[in-house]
């Protein structure tokens, strides 16, 4: 964090600053806190997270007072919501689009860290509070999938919490203390529940401010990758800075505004969304006789599932799975180059990070199929690709050669 210092100010706030420092965390974080002056289109992906998050702890809150998390209630609650209590079918519209857009806005805002080196040195452990966001909030994700308590939310439910069964010794055990029951149950839905409205957003909230902390004290990266604070003038200010309020708070303000045009576009006149955001299936309640001609998680998760059924060992096929997310918290120590953005790398660093994404945007539409023969090929061919990326780049940028890197921000 920021150097502690004396900020002088009278009146009311000055009565404040002397037991809380009100305006010395403003200019610490926002009037004083300098960003790079060449920001693009990327960086509105971290403001835009923030947003999302606050809608979903808000219309959260309010749906938590009207859902009953009982088994033989919480299909009928949901429909009652959506139904019968004012403006409940928009504050339900905002909070599972609201689950969309987050996954969308947390992915490209990944996707920026990787073209830009947002991940390397010193910005290590800014990567790594982010990769635990993302974990908690799959977490968040998969519990509030499971509380409308739809044909494919138990179906799910059942698919996912089986592969902790597979693993040896502990698995039965560690099976049963997940489900809170030997079969997916009242008291299944109870845990999760609690675990979606009170334990995963107090660890989601507790990582998003010490990523915060973390990007303020070593300061944002840019599309050059150049450290601002190894250039500053007589003042100690980064020559190449400004300050993050008014300039960014107004241009973050633009991309809002933007956001919230598609986003409640997507609320008033196509929430479901094809039946990738509310599934068709989930329009039925929970029936353990009755499973569903196609069991798959929501898009966001597919790309990860695809990995699980290209194996046909549902141990390996976990193993897969968890470590596709586990290599991406290595990526820092992996990347070995000392160039950071995507701007001065050569074409193969460039096509093994276009090969990369596509991988997992195939895995992601594969995982919503059937699974044919051909499908799951594919989708070995694409998680090899995934898993080739980071010895590729162990390797490859040792001694990576690059074009040469300006002293000073572009523009």
């Amino acid at each position: 964090m920021a150097n502690t210092r004396e900020v002088k100010t009278t009146g009311f706030m000055g009565w404040i600053d002397k037991r809380l420092p009100v305006t010395q965390m403003w200019e610490d974080h926002l009037s004083k806190y300098y960003a790079p002056n060449n920001f693009n289109f990327w960086y509105f992906f971290g403001s835009l997270a923030m947003l999302v998050l606050v809608n979903q702890l808000l219309t959260g809150i309010w749906l938590t007072m009207h859902y009953k998390s009982d088994a033989a209630q919480a299909f009928g609650v949901v429909e009652y919501i959506m139904r019968d209590v004012p403006w409940g079918w928009l504050i339900r519209y905002l909070h599972t689009t609201g689950a969309s857009a987050f996954f969308i806005v947390v992915y490209l805002h990944m996707y920026r860290g990787l073209m830009y080196g947002s991940y390397k040195k010193p910005r290590e452990l800014i990567w790594v509070f982010g990769m635990l966001i993302y974990v908690a909030l799959m977490a968040e994700a998969f519990m509030g999938y499971v509380l409308p308590w739809g044909n494919m939310s138990y179906w799910g439910a059942k698919v996912i919490t089986q592969l902790f069964g597979v693993i040896p010794v502990i698995g039965d055990t560690l099976l049963e203390w997940i489900r809170g029951d030997y079969v997916v149950s009242d008291a299944t839905l109870n845990r999760f529940f609690a675990l979606h409205v009170v334990a995963v957003p107090l660890v989601l909230l507790v990582l998003v401010l010490m990523h915060i902390a973390a990007l303020h004290q070593v300061g944002s990266n840019n599309p050059d990758g150049i450290e601002i604070k190894e250039n500053k003038d007589e003042n100690g200010i980064p020559k190449d800075g400004i300050p993050f309020h008014p300039y960014y708070s107004v241009k973050d303000i633009f991309g809002v505004a933007v956001f919230l045009l598609i986003f409640l576009g997507v609320v008033f006149l196509n929430p479901q969304f094809g039946g990738l955001f509310l599934e068709h299936d989930n329009y039925t309640i929970a029936n353990p006789g009755v499973t569903p001609e196609h069991i798959k998680p929501v898009w966001y998760f597919t790309p990860f599932y695809a990995m699980l059924k290209a194996v046909p060992d549902p141990l390996g096929g976990m193993i897969l799975m968890f470590g596709a997310i586990i290599m991406l918290f290595t990526l820092p120590w992996v990347d070995r180059s000392e160039v950071k953005s995507i701007r001065y790398r050569l074409l193969p660093f460039k096509l093994a990070l276009a090969a990369f994404v596509i991988s997992f945007l195939v895995l992601g539409w594969l995982g919503m199929q059937s699974g044919s023969t051909v499908q799951k090929y594919m989708a070995i061919v694409c998680t090899a690709v995934y898993f080739l990326y980071f010895p590729f780049l162990f390797f490859y940028t040792k001694n990576e050669k690059h074009k040469p890197i300006p002293k000073r921000l572009t523009h």
